[in-house]
């Protein structure tokens, strides 16, 4: 298996739910299907090493992917509302 490869998004994405809900109240549960529905609305790009990836992207670059990932987020957090108890895990 390849061990740096990664989708750039998903830490991205980590972080800001922890901005968006906080640190304090995220349920493990909750913040893993929000992340999951964002990541599901985002472009994949791969990368092996995220230093790379933030040297290689212009200002303009990195605020349309904070702007992406935040749309993304918002409508997770919209679609795990909806869709609360639904497909729970026994």
């Amino acid at each position: 298996m390849f061990d740096d490869v990664h989708n750039y998004y998903e830490r991205i994405v980590y972080d800001r739910i922890l901005i968006r809900v906080g640190k304090k109240s995220v349920n493990q549960d909750y913040m893993e299907d929000v992340a999951c529905a964002a990541l599901n609305h985002l472009p994949p790009r791969y990368i092996r090493f995220d230093v790379d990836m933030l040297f290689y992207l212009s200002p303009v670059e990195r605020a349309e992917i904070e702007l992406k990932v935040d749309s993304a987020i918002e409508l997770a957090i919209d679609i795990v509302k909806a869709n609360k108890g639904r497909g729970k895990k026994n």
